[in-house]
This record gives C-alpha cells, sequence and structure tokens, in this order.
C-alpha cells in the first residue's frame, strides 16, 4: 500500500524525494516489523 501511494504521489507531482522518503519509510516500517519478531521470541 505505500509502495502504490509513493508511486502515485511521484506521477502525479513528479518529485523524486518524495518517492524516495516514501521507500524510506516503508524500509523503516519493515526493520521495526523484524525487530519486533525477533523480540517476541
Amino acid at each position: 500500500m505505500l509502495k502504490d501511494m509513493a508511486w502515485n504521489t511521484f506521477k502525479n507531482t513528479g518529485d523524486i524525494y518524495a518517492f524516495l522518503e516514501f521507500t524510506k519509510i516503508r524500509d523503516i516500517e519493515q526493520n521495526l516489523g523484524e525487530i519486533d519478531g525477533n523480540n517476541k521470541n
């Protein structure tokens, strides 16, 4: 979902920095999910 939002924002604005920010947020969320998963063991 976040990837779609990032892509649509880029298509509408042409701002590559907005796309890159969304992808960074996605990566952070994935990393936090991995950390949470590791702490539950």
